[in-house]
């Protein structure tokens, strides 16, 4: 049996959580993961929901930041790939303005995050780091 992904709504939670890495207010979003999750950011693995919150500090504060969702397909067995953008800007240059492409595949289980694989870009670094 072929198995195929499914184009589907952007689910609650992942809005949530896109918002929560926006405004850097975690809640419900990032109460999907757990002590084991794993996060692998481009070359950056990141283990635990707190770590994966700190990560988000470290590259997401010093930016004016707003991803956006354009498509999301659900999988079997838990998975679920989204494809979106970034919209950031330094927040000591906010009229220099950065637009990303993203992609994010998770792996849940029972609902929980077990993995989460982030591919951004390509981007103009220089502008946002």
């Amino acid at each position: 049996m072929t198995q195929r992904a499914t184009p589907v709504s952007v689910p609650r939670w992942v809005g949530q959580l896109m918002r929560e890495i926006d405004t850097l207010e975690f809640g419900e979003g990032f109460a999907r993961m757990t002590d084991d999750t794993e996060m692998f950011f481009g070359t950056a693995h990141v283990v635990g929901a707190e770590a994966v919150k700190a990560f988000f500090v470290t590259i997401d504060e010093p930016l004016h930041i707003e991803h956006t969702v354009l498509e999301c397909w659900d999988a079997p067995d838990g998975v679920l790939f989204l494809r979106g953008e970034a919209v950031m800007a330094k927040k000591t240059d906010p009229d220099t303005i950065v637009r990303a492409p993203f992609m994010h595949l998770y792996r849940l289980d029972d609902g929980r995050i077990r993995t989460l694989h982030v591919t951004a870009g390509p981007l103009r670094t220089d502008a946002v780091m």
